[in-house]
C-alpha cells in the first residue's frame, strides 16, 4: 500500500526533529544555502527555508557560535547572484530579526543600509529586499526608543532611491516607506512633502509594481494626511481614474481601493462631484469579469453539486453571542440593526467577514469596483443615478452574458444608496431579474440572487402576489440548483427575504420547508452551513407558526440526524446549535420531544470547556514565585487553549430552550448542575462567555425561578460588577437579567438595590449609549422601582428624562408594562422628582397604544393630580407647549 502524503510529511517532520538534536545541523543548513554552489538553487533555497523554520521554533536554544555564524553568513551572501537565494537569505534575516534579535544584532541595520550604496546591483537589491521584509515584520520596534530610532536615518535614505534606475529597487524603496504611513511615524511625517513629491514623480512609471506601490501610498495618505493631498486632489483623482483602468490587474485593484477610502472622507462629495461622469463608466466597466476571473471562479463549470468541497474553501464560523433587545413599533424584534447602534464589543472583524459582502470581495477588480460603487451610491444617492441609468439599460438586456452579469451586479451595488431613485423602475426591473434567475449561465443566476436580496425590502412592501410569490418560487428552485455557487447565493438571498417578509411567509411554509429539507440531502459541506442559517432565520421570522405537527415532522428529523452525527469537537456544531436555538424558541412546546438529549449535550459542552480551561490554567511548578503559565502558553504544541465558542453557543441554545419551553424546562434544570456551571461562566475572563451566561440567567429566571432563587445572593454582586458600558453587550444582558430577577424577587430585592442602582442611573445618563442598552436600562430601573419604590424613588429626578425618552418608542408589552408601573409607583412616593420633566412623562404615557385598565388608571391619576396641583390656568400654559399629536392623544385618552 503506497504511503499517503500525510504519513510521508509526518516521517519527514520526525527526521527533522531528530536532526535538530545535533548542534551542527543548522551550520550545515546555512552552508548548503550560501556555499554549496554545486547544488541546484531550489535545493539550496529549501535548506534555507528549513533553517528559517528552525530559527522560528528553536532559536533561543542555538549555541552562540552557531547563531553568530548564521548571522555573518547571511550578511556576506545577501548579494548572491541568484534572485531566489537572495530572497531566501532575506527571509532568514527578517526571521532572526523578528525573534527579538534586532536589539542583539546592532550591526544589522547599519550594514544593510551601507550595502544599499553598493555599485553591485545584486548586493543593493538583496539588501533592499531584506530591509523591506524587516520593515514589514518589525515596523513597530523600528519606530521605538529601544533601537535609538533608526528610521531617522533609514527613511531619508529610502527616499533617495525613489529615482534609482532599476524598477525593482524603486519598488522596494516605496514599499519600505509605505510601512510607516498608517502609524504616522514621526520620521516619515518630517519628510512628508518630499515623499509626496517623489510619489508624483513616479506616477507614470513603466514598472507595474512601482505604480501599484504609488497607488497604495496615496490610498494610505488619504486616511492619515488628507491635508497634504487636498491641494493636488484634482490631479490625484484624474491619475486614479487612469490607474483604475490599468492594464495590470494588481495596479487596478490598488487604485480601486482609492475610491473606497475616499468615500469615507467628509470631503468626498465636494472633491469628487465634478468627476462622477468620468468615474461611473470606469467603475461600471471594471465590473465585467475578465477571462482569468471566469477561469478562477470555475465559471465554465455549470454543474458541480456532486463534487465534494475543498475544506480550505470553507470559511471559519464566528458565533455572535446572544443579545437581548426590545421590540419596537412597526417592526419585528429589533436586532440592533441601527448603523450606529451595533452591540459589538469588538471591532476587529475577521478578514472573512469583511469579504462576505460581495462573494469574496476584492478577489478581482470587478468585485472591488462593485464595492466602490456601493459606497459612492451611499454618498451621492440620486446624483449618481443620473450617470448610471443610461448605462444600466444597455447592460441589463445585453446578449453577452458577461455584460449582462455586470449590469445585474451594478444594480445590486447601488441598491442601498439609490433605493429612493430606483423605486419607479422596480416594477419593470424585478420581473426581469426574476426571469434572470433561470439564465443558463450559473454566474448570472448567482449574482441575480444577490441583487434581488438587496431589493427584498421593497418586494415585501408590495402586494404579495405581485412580486413576493414569484420571487420566492424562483429562489426556492435556485436553492436546489445543480451549481454550488448558485445554491449558496440563493440560500443567503432567501435568508434575507425571510428577515424582511417575516409572517408573510406563513401561507407558504409547507412549500418552503419541503425545499429546505430536500436541500439537506443534496448539499455538500460548505452550503450545508448556509442552509442551517436559512432554517434558523425562517424560525426567527415566522415564530410560533412553525409549531404544527406536519412542519415539525418535516424539519426535525434531518436536524436531529446531523446533531447525532457531529462530534463534540466539530466546529459544524456552531451553526447547527444556532439553528436549533432559533427552532426551539419558535416551536415552543413542539420542541419537547427533542428537548432532553439537546439540553444534556449543551450542559456537557459547557462542563467540558470549563474543565479544559481549568486544566489549562493550572499553575506549573518550578516557575519563579508569582509567575503563572497556562499549559497552553508553556507547551503550545501539546495543550490547545479550549475553544470557548463551543461553550458560548451551548449557553445560547440553552437560552433558546428556556425561552421556548418556559416552565417545562424546570425538571431538566432540577436534574443538572447548570446553575453551578453558570456561576463559573458569569466570572469567565472572556466577555462573550459572560454575555451569554447573563442571557441564560434571565431566561432561566423567567422559566423556573425556584431553582435560581437560592443562588441570587451569589449572582447579584457579579451582575453589579458587569454593569460596565465599555462592554456594551455584556452590560446589556446583565442589566436585562437584573430586571427579570427583580420582578421575581419582589420586595426581597431590597438588599441588592445598592449594588446596582447607581451604575444603572449612570448608564442611562451617559451620552452615545446604544439604544438597546438604554431601553433595557430604563426597563430595569422601572422594575426595581416597582418592587422597591422607597429605595429607588429618591433618585427619580436623576433619571426621569432619559427614562421617558428611551421607552417612548418601544411596543406595548409585559416589560414596558412593569417598567411604567414602577415609574408611576415612584412618582406617588416622590412627586417632586418628576415636576421639572413632566412634559417628558406626558409624552411617554402617550406612547402607549393600549395599556391595561389598571395601568391606564395610574396614568389618569398622575396626570389629573398634576393638573389639579398647578391649577387650570398654569396647566393650559403648560399644555400649549405640547406638539399637536401629543395634545390630542392626552385629551382623547385621559381627558386632560
Amino acid at each position: 500500500q503506497p504511503d499517503s502524503l500525510t504519513s510521508i510529511r509526518g516521517r519527514r517532520q520526525i527526521q527533522l526533529e531528530q536532526l535538530n538534536q545535533y548542534p551542527d545541523f543548522n551550520n550545515y543548513l546555512i552552508f548548503v544555502l550560501t556555499k554549496l554552489k554545486s547544488e541546484d538553487e531550489p535545493t539550496r533555497s529549501l535548506s534555507g527555508l528549513i533553517l528559517k523554520n528552525n530559527v522560528k521554533a528553536h532559536y533561543q536554544n542555538f549555541p552562540n557560535g552557531v547563531s553568530d555564524f548564521i548571522k555573518s553568513e547571511c550578511l556576506q551572501n545577501i548579494g548572491d547572484s541568484s534572485p531566489l537565494i537572495r530572497a531566501t537569505v532575506g527571509i532568514l534575516i527578517t526571521t532572526i530579526a523578528s525573534k527579538g534579535e534586532l536589539q542583539n544584532w546592532p550591526e544589522l541595520l547599519p550594514k544593510l543600509c551601507l550595502l544599499l550604496d553598493s555599485e553591485d546591483y545584486n548586493t543593493c537589491e538583496g539588501a533592499f529586499g531584506a530591509l523591506q521584509k524587516i520593515c514589514e515584520d518589525s515596523a513597530e520596534i523600528l519606530d521605538s526608543d529601544m533601537l535609538d530610532r533608526p528610521l531617522n536615518v533609514m527613511i531619508p535614505k529610502f527616499l533617495q532611491f525613489f529615482k534609482h534606475s532599476s524598477p525593482k529597487i524603486r519598488s522596494h524603496a516605496i514599499a519600505c516607506v509605505n510601512q510607516f504611513i498608517i502609524s504616522r511615524t514621526q520620521a516619515l511625517m518630517l519628510h512628508i512633502d518630499p515623499f509626496i513629491e517623489n510619489l508624483f514623480a513616479l506616477a507614470t512609471d513603466e514598472e507595474p509594481e512601482v505604480r501599484k506601490n504609488v497607488c497604495r501610498a496615496l490610498v494610505m495618505l488619504l486616511e492619515v494626511r488628507l491635508d497634504r493631498l487636498l491641494p493636488h486632489m484634482h490631479n490625484i483623482i484624474e491619475y486614479m481614474l487612469q490607474r483604475t483602468q490599468d492594464q495590470d490587474e494588481n495596479v487596478a485593484l490598488e487604485a480601486c481601493e482609492f475610491w473606497l477610502t475616499l468615500a469615507e472622507q467628509p470631503v468626498c462629495k465636494e472633491v469628487l462631484c465634478g468627476h462622477l461622469s468620468q468615474l461611473t463608466p470606469v467603475l461600471v466597466n471594471g465590473m465585467k469579469y475578465s477571462e482569468i476571473d471566469i477561469i478562477l471562479l470555475k465559471g465554465d463549470i455549470e454543474e458541480d453539486e456532486a463534487i465534494p468541497d475543498n475544506e480550505q474553501d470553507i470559511r471559519p464560523r464566528f458565533h455572535r453571542s446572544r443579545t437581548v433587545a426590545q421590540q419596537h413599533e412597526g417592526d419585528g424584534i429589533e436586532e440592533d440593526e441601527d448603523e450606529d447602534d451595533e452591540l459589538d464589543d469588538d471591532d476587529t472583524i475577521s478578514d472573512w467577514n469583511l469579504r462576505e459582502v460581495l462573494t469574496a470581495l476584492c478577489l478581482c477588480t470587478c468585485d472591488c469596483s462593485a464595492a466602490a460603487l456601493d459606497v459612492l451610491a451611499n454618498v451621492f444617492r440620486e446624483d449618481l443615478l443620473l450617470h448610471i441609468l443610461p448605462l444600466l439599460k444597455e447592460l441589463l438586456f445585453h446578449p453577452e452574458w458577461v455584460v449582462k452579469e455586470s449590469g445585474i451586479l451594478v444594480l445590486g451595488a447601488i441598491a442601498e444608496g439609490c433605493m429612493q431613485g430606483m423605486i419607479p423602475y422596480l416594477p419593470e426591473l424585478i420581473p426581469h431579474l426574476i426571469q434572470c434567475l433561470s439564465d443558463k449561465k450559473a454566474l448570472v443566476r448567482s449574482i441575480t440572487c444577490w441583487t434581488l436580496s438587496r431589493y427584498a425590502h421593497w418586494v415585501v412592501s408590495q402586494p404579495p402576489d405581485v412580486y413576493l410569490k414569484p420571487l420566492m418560487t424562483e429562489l426556492l428552485k435556485r436553492i436546489l440548483d445543480s451549481n454550488k455557487r448558485v445554491q449558496e447565493a440563493a440560500c443567503s438571498a432567501f435568508a434575507t427575504l425571510e428577515e424582511e417578509a417575516c409572517t408573510e411567509l406563513v401561507p407558504y411554509l409547507a412549500f418552503i420547508l419541503d425545499t429546505l429539507v430536500f436541500a439537506f440531502s443534496k448539499y455538500q459541506h460548505k452550503n450545508l452551513l448556509i442552509l442551517y442559517d436559512a432554517i434558523g432565520t425562517l424560525a426567527d421570522s415566522v415564530g410560533h407558526h412553525l409549531n404544527k405537527p406536519e412542519y415539525i415532522q418535516m424539519l426535525m428529523p434531518p436536524l436531529i440526524q446531523k446533531w447525532n452525527q457531529l462530534k463534540d469537537e466539530d466546529k459544524d456544531l456552531f451553526p447547527l446549535l444556532e439553528c436549533l436555538s432559533s427552532v426551539a424558541t419558535a416551536l415552543q412546546s413542539g420542541f419537547l420531544p427533542y428537548c432532553e438529549p439537546v439540553y444534556q449535550r449543551c450542559v456537557n459542552l459547557v462542563q467540558k470547556t470549563l474543565a479544559q480551561a481549568m486544566v489549562n490554567n493550572h499553575v506549573l511548578f518550578g516557575k519563579p514565585a508569582g509567575v503563572t503559565y497556562s499549559l497552553h502558553q508553556s507547551q503550545p504544541d501539546q495543550y490547545e487553549a479550549p475553544d470557548k465558542d463551543f461553550m458560548i453557543v451551548a449557553l445560547d441554545l440553552l437560552s433558546g430552550l428556556a425561552e421556548g419551553l418556559g416552565g417545562t424546562i424546570e425538571q431538566l434544570v432540577a436534574r443538572s448542575n447548570i446553575l453551578t456551571l453558570m456561576y463559573q461562566c458569569m466570572q469567565d475572563k472572556m466577555p462573550e462567555v459572560r454575555q451569554s451566561s447573563f442571557a441564560l440567567l434571565g431566561d432561566l429566571t423567567k422559566a423556573c425561578f425556584q431553582h435560581v432563587k437560592p443562588c441570587i445572593a451569589d449572582f447579584m454582586p457579579i451582575l453589579g460588577t458587569n454593569l460596565n458600558p465599555e462592554l456594551i453587550s455584556v452590560c446589556n444582558n446583565a442589566t436585562w437579567a437584573i430586571g427579570e430577577i427583580s420582578i421575581q424577587m419582589g420586595p426581597e430585592m431590597q438588599p441588592y438595590i445598592a449594588m446596582v442602582l447607581h451604575q444603572l442611573v449612570e448608564i442611562i445618563n451617559r451620552p452615545n449609549t446604544p439604544k438597546t442598552l438604554l431601553e433595557n436600562t430604563a426597563i430595569t430601573i422601572g422594575r426595581l422601582g416597582y418592587v422597591c419604590p422607597q429605595e429607588v424613588a429618591p433618585m427619580l429626578q436623576q433619571f426621569i428624562r432619559p427614562w421617558c425618552t428611551s421607552l417612548r418608542n418601544i411596543r406595548d408589552n409585559e416589560e414596558k408594562d412593569s417598567a411604567f408601573r414602577g415609574i408611576c409607583t415612584m412618582i406617588s412616593v416622590n412627586p417632586g422628582g418628576v415636576v421639572q420633566d413632566f412634559i417628558f412623562f406626558c409624552d411617554a404615557v402617550a406612547s402607549w397604544v393600549n395599556p391595561k385598565d389598571d395601568l391606564r388608571d395610574m396614568f389618569y391619576k398622575i396626570l389629573h393630580g398634576f393638573k389639579n396641583q398647578v391649577g387650570e390656568e398654569n396647566w393650559r400654559r403648560f399644555a400649549d407647549q405640547f406638539p399637536m399629536p401629543l395634545k390630542e392623544r392626552l385629551a382623547t385618552f385621559y381627558g386632560v
